[in-house]
């Protein structure tokens, strides 16, 4: 145990005296100002600074150093934090795994990348330094206006000429983005997408430089700059450094709806007004942006619709548009019965535009209640059944009110209501069911009329149905599906668990509604996952057979009768599990590798940090680095999605005469 605490303990010193080093160029740095001036209380004061960020600096790598290493060694499988502290079998295990690759994985130019990573600079701080030190320097001016012009002097012949670089990067973004060109020096830049990316050389005479990009990629910048349009994040390399370039997408515009906050908003009788308030947002610039609203007025057949396109004002700021408008429903046209559609249409100014729209919301004024007219009272209507409630829905709903009841006062009315309500949505589904056992159903406009046996067995006239009352039917209600015995069980258990729901909501009482529901949604389930497979019978149709072979031996030519399954998918193909078995060990790797794991990170890995991480571990790998083996291997098995289980029959025919040879019949 003392030699795996001496392991952590090694690896987090080493990451604090890498932490250490990164500020250490800041703390001098800065405390040559106050050097050149002799300036003692500059220098003290500097110097407790540079205590006190130390101080926290520490602090800081002892607390998160574990996480620093999961968040850029893979190799770590994000279990850094056992190295400290490890409880369980399975943890010291995985600790253990750990301690044996630490060393191997935490190189030192590792170690430093990694704490350039989370670690700044200070470059806030060393201008703070350098700003007062300015401010020093220009009192002291002030005070011997002799000197000045020497310290001026001074200054200028200590100050080194700027070397010039030997390449030069040149951004071109879209037009429509506004952002002006631009030219930098090789250094980890960021641009926008479709950006034309030129790398020049200073000299056009001198030899051509090749630049690499992260993807395979290799350019030739001469004398005519290297081209390549920006189309995803990349690193490139030049001369042994990489540079990263991140590609910013051009989303579309964002469209958001306030009000109505529901799709379908239901307004009161009474209703004089209707608010709509949206607002569109871009990246760049919204070239147009219209709400568009549709009519629909009348019933039946006799629906007429209208539509009316509106555009919404531009702002002083072109990437956003708001509109915010309470309509009277005489402006909108709209009268008792009829329906409002509303939705936004927004382009922005990329080449081509992107165009979206928001979802339709609906605006209801309800109809006033009428009567029907006598005279076509009583002819026969066929009511179309409402949409039923699942009985999923059934539970929801119950256990939202047993919530309510136990984290508010409610009124009892209001209870009652609600439970009534849950009640008749779990009455309607038991008759939906209970039709397939020839129960009667009132979903269609119907009377219930489950009293009527009462008074069947004797009309108006005090006749008596002798046959009912004293025949034996030979046929059941029930029996007249199309459904097995198994599948009866299953619906009696449904339609008896939805009785005893019922009967507990009729009584206000959901939380004993809830059991049966459950019940009733498990009898319903299995009736959905229940199948009913009809398999054809065929008789077995054998290959022709030539005169001339029959009885012969000879089964050349012939077919044969044995069914073969089809091959099994490749999950993995087969170049890429050739490169990953090669890739662990020392030996060579496959022709074309580059090729096929540059294709496999581009298509299995979407995040550009993942994918800019592997892609450099591709490049480290033809580097010739074995040390980025490791790390190549496990970025491409982490790509493989789950493989599918296949389960498939061995193609092996078992006789009886090849059982009794193998084992005496056994």
């Amino acid at each position: 145990m003392s030699a795996d605490a001496d392991i952590v303990a090694r690896v987090a010193e080493r990451l604090w005296r890498a932490a250490l080093l990164r500020r250490a160029g800041m703390w001098t740095a800065g405390a040559l100002p106050w050097l050149a001036l002799r300036s003692g209380p500059g220098l003290l004061a500097w110097t407790a600074f540079c205590a006190w960020d130390g101080l926290r600096l520490q602090r800081r790598v002892a607390q998160g150093w574990t996480g620093w290493l999961d968040a850029a060694v893979p190799e770590m499988e994000d279990s850094a934090p056992l190295l400290v502290q490890a409880t369980t079998p399975l943890a010291q295990l995985q600790r253990q795994r750990l301690l044996g690759r630490v060393d191997a994985v935490l190189e030192p130019r590792r170690l430093r990348a990694i704490v350039a990573a989370r670690v700044p600079f200070g470059l806030p701080w060393l201008a703070g330094s350098l700003a007062l030190a300015g401010l020093a320097w220009s009192a002291a001016a002030w005070q011997h206006p002799v000197a000045a012009p020497a310290t001026a002097a001074s200054g200028k012949a200590g100050a080194a000429p700027v070397a010039p670089a030997g390449l030069r990067v040149r951004l071109a973004p879209p037009r429509y983005t506004g952002i002006a060109p631009s030219v930098q020096a090789p250094r980890d830049l960021q641009a926008p997408q479709q950006t034309v990316v030129e790398w020049c050389l200073d000299d056009p005479a001198a030899a051509p430089e090749t630049i690499e990009l992260s993807d395979g990629t290799r350019l030739q910048a001469g004398r005519a700059c290297a081209r390549w349009s920006a189309v995803e994040s990349v690193f490139w390399r030049w001369r042994g450094a990489r540079y990263t370039l991140k590609v910013v997408p051009d989303l579309p515009p964002d469209i958001v709806v306030t009000q109505p906050n529901e799709m379908v908003k239901d307004l009161a009788r009474d209703a004089g007004s209707a608010a709509i308030a949206v607002s569109v947002s871009d990246d760049y610039r919204i070239v147009q942006a219209t709400m568009h609203l549709t009519l629909a007025r009348g019933s039946g057949e006799n629906i007429r619709f209208s539509d009316r396109e509106l555009p919404l004002p531009a702002s002083s700021d072109p990437r956003r548009r708001a509109w915010r408008r309470t309509w009277a429903l005489a402006d909108l046209g709209m009268a008792p019965g009829d329906e409002l559609y509303v939705f936004v249409r927004a382009a922005d100014n990329a080449t081509p535009p992107h165009t979206v729209q928001s979802p339709t919301y609906t605006l209801r004024l309800p109809a006033p209640p009428s009567e029907q007219d006598e005279d076509t009272a009583a002819l026969p209507v066929l009511v179309k059944p409402e949409s039923l409630r699942s009985q999923r829905q059934v539970i929801i709903d119950t256990e939202q009110l047993v919530a309510d009841m136990r984290n508010r006062k409610m009124d009892q009315a209001a209870v009652r209501e609600r439970s009534e309500a849950i009640a008749s949505d779990q009455a309607a589904l038991r008759r939906r069911y209970g039709q397939f056992l020839g129960e009667e159903s009132t979903l269609f406009g119907a009377q219930d009329h489950d009293d009527h046996d009462d008074h069947g067995s004797e009309d108006g006239h005090g006749k008596q149905d002798v046959l009912h009352a004293f025949g034996h039917a030979h046929d059941q209600a029930e029996n007249a599906t199309l459904f097995d015995d198994a599948t009866k069980v299953l619906l009696r258990r449904a339609l008896a668990a939805m009785w005893d729901a019922e009967k507990s909501l009729r009584a206000i009482q959901p939380g004993t509604a809830l059991p049966p529901e459950h019940k009733a949604l498990e009898a319903i389930k299995q009736l959905q996952q229940s199948e009913r497979i009809y398999l054809h019978k065929t008789a077995f149709t054998p290959p022709a057979i030539k005169e001339d072979k029959r009885m012969s031996g000879d089964l050349t030519d012939a077919a044969s009768y044995q069914r073969k399954q089809d091959d099994a998918p490749e999950a993995v193909p087969a170049n890429l599990r050739e490169l990953v078995r090669a890739l662990g060990g020392d030996g060579p790797l496959p022709a074309l590798w580059t090729r096929t794991a540059h294709d496999w990170v581009r298509e299995r890995i979407g995040d550009d940090e993942r994918r800019l991480a592997a892609q450099r571990a591709i490049q480290d790998v033809a580097d010739g680095r074995l040390a980025a083996r490791p790390v190549l291997r496990a970025w491409l098995r982490g790509a493989v999605a789950d493989a599918p289980v296949l389960l498939q029959a061995l193609p092996v025919v078992e006789t009886p005469f090849a059982k009794a040879l193998r084992g005496g019949g056994r």
